[in-house]
């Protein structure tokens, strides 16, 4: 469950973690379209470049800090590249459409 700690809202009821390499390099790949958020940790911040090759329909995708704090939001579309602007040791892939009023600065819990 990922929630919305600063507004009070469940984000999204279903959680997954990509704890290892091979799953943290291909994320939703090849997969259907998720009713998941699937979220990806880091030893540190750092800036963390997406790619949406062969992820077939749109996603949103929250970028948090070591406190769990968002920093960036970012709309993604099949087949593009992303590259955040803030240093994150978090991302949370989400179904489009789910992160409701979540804003920069909110506090999220998993």
């Amino acid at each position: 469950m990922i929630i919305n700690k600063t507004k009070g809202f469940m984000i999204i009821g279903k959680t997954r973690f990509a704890r290892r390499i091979f799953a943290k390099g291909t994320g939703l790949m090849f997969r259907r379209k998720p009713d998941y958020g699937l979220v990806f940790e880091f030893s540190r911040e750092k800036i963390i470049p997406l790619t949406m090759m062969f992820v077939f329909y749109p996603i949103d995708v929250l970028f948090l800090d070591k406190d769990k704090r968002v920093v960036e939001i970012a709309h993604l579309r099949p087949f593009r590249d992303y590259m955040p602007k803030k240093k994150a040791m978090f991302f949370v892939e989400l179904p489009i459409g789910v992160i409701g009023k979540t804003k920069v600065g909110d506090s999220v819990e998993f």
